[in-house]
Order: structure tokens, then C-alpha cells, then sequence
């Protein structure tokens, strides 16, 4: 009985998923939109406020002019579910890189045989990397409207947030799903 040359199925799901939720959470990170805020008082109609954990954007959507960079006369940078998320999700992103680093000397590429306990140990980081930016988006969803905007104005989930979200479920499922080769050193 010859080894399989295949890469099992697992292994592919989370080589795919991982990167793809890499790719999520760092846009996610780095744009200015985990909240928008519009219809705000003695402002233009049209005005828009979009808030990230890095930066403040104004928009005025006639115009389309933006601008980015403005002045937090809130202290919506103080607020902890910021702050929180300023240290997760880089702290999530450098996880992720090292677990793909660690998977990828895991699944055999150029090797008959797949490593299986270092694919299982990579999953369970990137799980965790998953895990970290999972938290502060949470958290943040939760105290949205907790967090400080001018009085009357209208706040909504910004697509930075989203994105952060889709990215981590991904990061996790493809965790789980390397992760899985555990149990072929349990087998074996």
C-alpha cells in the first residue's frame, strides 16, 4: 500500500480560508469605517463621519470630497473597545501571518508526506489569531452606540467591521479545519 499523494481535504480548506481571512481582517483594520456616522446637527445633510480605530474620515457625499486624519473632539480614540481593538487586531494579523508560515511547512508541497502535527499546531494558532480579532469586533458591535457621537446623529456598522468579522470566521473555520490533521497523529 503506496502513501496518498494527495493533500487532504482539510488541509486545502484551511490553506484557502486562512489567507482569505488575512486578507479581510488587515482591510478591515487599516480602513476608517467600523462606524459611520450621518444626519448629524447644524452639519450638511449629506455629511458623513466614518470612524475606524486608526482614523477619522469626513465625507460629504455631493462632493465627494473626503477627508481624512480630522481632529477626535469626542474622545472616541480614549474609548476602551478602541483601544482594545487597537491592540487585537494587529496583535491577530502577525498571529495569522506566522500561522500560515507555520502551515505552509506543514502541508507537504514538496515533500510525500504532510506534517501532520505541525498543520494540526498551525491550526490551532490560526484559531486563535481568529479568536483575537473576533473580540474586539464584537465588542465594538456591542458598544456602538455606547461610543461617543454628537447628540441626534445617525450611526450605522461601517464595512471595515463587517469585513473584520467575515475575516475572523474565516481565520477560525480554516483553523478548525487544519486543525483536523491532529487527527492523523492520533492514528498514526
Amino acid at each position: 500500500h503506496l502513501p496518498s499523494m494527495r493533500t487532504p481535504t482539510a488541509m486545502i480548506v484551511g490553506l484557502v480560508l486562512c489567507p482569505c481571512g488575512l486578507l479581510l481582517t488587515l482591510t478591515g483594520t487599516l480602513a476608517p469605517s467600523w462606524r459611520q456616522v450621518s444626519l448629524i446637527p447644524n452639519q450638511p445633510i449629506d455629511l458623513i463621519w466614518e470612524q475606524g480605530i486608526w482614523d477619522m474620515c469626513r465625507e460629504q457625499q455631493s462632493s465627494h470630497d473626503r477627508q481624512c486624519g480630522q481632529a477626535d473632539e469626542l474622545g472616541y480614540f480614549e474609548q476602551v473597545p478602541v483601544r482594545v481593538a487597537q491592540g487585537l487586531m494587529p496583535t491577530s494579523l502577525v498571529l495569522t501571518f506566522l500561522g500560515l508560515v507555520v502551515a505552509a511547512l506543514g502541508v507537504r508541497c514538496w515533500q510525500k508526506e504532510p506534517r501532520h502535527l505541525l498543520a494540526g499546531i498551525a491550526g490551532l494558532v490560526l484559531l486563535l489569531s481568529g479568536l483575537l480579532s473576533l473580540v474586539p469586533a464584537s465588542w465594538y458591535t456591542h458598544e456602538l452606540w455606547a461610543l461617543p457621537a454628537a447628540a441626534g446623529s445617525t450611526l450605522v456598522v461601517g464595512y471595515s467591521l463587517v469585513l473584520s468579522y467575515l475575516g475572523s470566521c474565516l481565520e477560525i473555520l480554516g483553523g478548525l479545519a487544519l486543525a483536523l490533521s491532529f487527527h492523523h497523529c492520533c492514528k498514526e
